[in-house]
């Protein structure tokens, strides 16, 4: 199959070779979302053709809090009535979750995106749900992005937005909840529905984790290698309070909120993978670093108070 263009996708290679999904969310604190109804173009907003000017002021901006820029939509590419809405979300430092909205009908509403970026936000919003759907991009998103985006969409219709590339392609269908700051992957329509429920009651378990965005790879396999140990907890019951490199990756030390250990010492691996297709357009074979979890021990116990 690999060998065959016409027929290669890029998920199904990921699941055969059994690809890792902890540890692969990309990192980032803040988002952009500009809704743009209707097919989107392969490199998303760069090609939605704003006027120039905007354009640049909003890649500046966007580059100066490391944002990312995704297009987002209602699943099915209804038009709702009336203008397109915007969002920055934050994940500060403190781990709270601040949003900013607000809507556009010419290109220049978009600067409110610019003045957005530069303010704190605000609290108390529920969380923002996307699935990648992006088959202008690569084919697996819109393939098994787009009937997760509808059974979610049914049952959380504020909440779910299709969006354009999230990163990780070959674990698609891919989820994000925003601003936890939290990536899922390898899901589809049941999946999907078990693990947002979970989510959305504040549990995040370990299955379809793709990691915590605040974190690097390591620390996002060592958290991971807690919740499939001890179960599901919230987003942030534990905290990661020391890593050390070793000859073959990295020992984490990990913080954990009571009923969970107090402290656990999670050893993870890590190397670089053979080449592979990574992506169904990308023909060119591309070698990754894996992290996996290969130690976990308890340091010092739940706290028995």
């Amino acid at each position: 199959m690999a060998g065959d263009l016409a027929r290669f996708f890029c998920a199904e290679a990921a699941r055969e070779r059994g690809d890792g999904l902890a540890g692969t969310a990309p990192y980032g604190r803040v988002w952009v979302l500009i809704e743009h109804p209707g097919g989107w173009p392969p490199n998303g907003f760069e090609g939605i053709g704003l006027e120039p000017a905007l354009s640049a002021r909003l890649f500046a901006a966007a580059r100066a809090r490391r944002a990312r820029l995704l297009l987002v939509r209602r699943p099915g590419r209804r038009r709702d009535a009336g203008p397109r809405r915007w969002a920055v979300l934050h994940h500060d430092e403190h781990g709270a979750h601040r949003q900013t909205w607000g809507t556009w009908e010419k290109d220049t509403d978009l600067d409110g995106v610019v003045e957005a970026l530069r303010g704190p936000g605000t609290t108390g919003h529920p969380p923002v749900v996307l699935v990648c759907a992006h088959g202008t991009h690569d084919v697996c998103c819109a393939v098994r992005g787009r009937p997760v985006a509808a059974a979610l969409g049914a049952r959380h219709p504020d909440l779910l937005w299709e969006c354009t590339h999230l990163g990780g392609d070959r674990f698609a269908a891919n989820l994000a909840v925003l601003p936890d700051g939290v990536y899922y992957g390898n899901l589809d329509a049941p999946s999907a529905v078990t693990t947002l429920a979970e989510h959305l009651a504040g549990r995040v378990g370990a299955p379809h984790l793709r990691g915590y965005t605040d974190l690097p790879p390591p620390a996002q396999v060592a958290v991971a290698a807690l919740l499939a140990r001890h179960g599901p907890a919230a987003r942030h019951a534990y905290e990661i309070v020391g890593t050390r490199r070793t000859d073959s990756g990295w020992r984490v030390h990990v913080a954990g909120a009571p009923p969970y250990p107090r402290l656990s010492e999670v050893e993870v691996r890590t190397h670089r993978t053979a080449p592979h297709r990574l992506t169904c357009r990308g023909a060119t074979p591309s070698a990754f670093l894996a992290h996996e979890a290969v130690a976990v021990r308890t340091l010092c116990g739940p706290d028995s108070r």
